[in-house]
């Protein structure tokens, strides 16, 4: 019995994305699938952040096409930027808590279920809600995780991260992608992120989205294809792996 190609999460088709006339990328094609891991590495302004909101809906595309595999963006899609927030009086439950508004009524009151929900993506991503800390106590690394939980309360099959690691150490850089990866994985969903840490994302994407600056200019594959094909030398216009020849 032959098994049936598993359905894309998304699928781009000669898409088009910028601002207002501004053209940043177009003729960008490609498809994420369940369970995978994506890293989206490329040079400055060539485009990362612009394509994660255009798929996010928070601005329109150009030109092209991009299908969900749901058709109400926010049960599809969960998006966690790189702003480093403040928000008072608020325990992390309250915050979780609003990845669940688009199943809540009109006056947003939640269900068992909807609790049942927060504390579960709370302690996918290693906390208890027993104490329920405020927000703007944790440190930047827990807030990242608790924005990480919001994302998983919104029980959509993809989750796009701006930067997810910009203001994090070392350790806690490794923790929150290998915290992805795992997510990922596990409960089938296809993580994008937007990141400029490239041996970290060689070693934990499961593949690379490869941008560069030139139009249509996107490669979508394994790290060792790509590194075979010396597709990081003309994205980033020099030999990022041997940075001192």
């Amino acid at each position: 019995m032959s098994m049936s190609t598993p359905k894309p999460q998304l699928q781009a088709e000669h898409l088009t994305i910028g601002y207002g006339d501004k053209i940043v990328q177009q003729d960008l094609s490609f498809s994420l699938m369940a369970g995978e891991m994506v890293c989206m590495l490329g040079p400055n302004g060539c485009g990362k952040s612009t394509l994660l909101r255009t798929l996010a809906d928070l601005q329109p595309a150009l030109g092209g096409d991009y299908r969900l595999s749901v058709q109400q963006s926010a049960k599809a899609i969960a998006l966690v930027l790189t702003e480093r927030l403040s928000i008072d009086n608020t325990t992390i439950h309250d915050v979780v808590a609003m990845g669940r508004h688009p199943y809540t009524s009109f006056l947003g009151t939640l269900s068992a279920e909807d609790e049942r929900i927060i504390h579960s993506s709370l302690e996918s991503v290693g906390f208890a809600c027993t104490s329920a800390p405020y927000f703007n106590d944790l440190s930047d690394g827990e807030k990242q995780r608790v924005l990480i939980a919001k994302a998983l309360a919104q029980q959509t099959p993809l989750i796009l991260l701006d930067e997810p690691t910009a203001h994090l150490d070392l350790p806690n850089r490794i923790l929150v992608l290998r915290l992805l990866r795992r997510l990922a994985h596990e409960e089938s969903k296809t993580v994008l992120i937007s990141t400029h840490e490239l041996d970290l994302a060689l070693q934990l994407s499961d593949r690379i989205m490869l941008m560069s600056p030139h139009q249509g200019g996107i490669r979508l594959d394994t790290a060792p294809n790509l590194i075979a094909s010396d597709a990081f030398t003309e994205a980033f216009h020099m030999d990022i792996f041997h940075p001192l020849d």
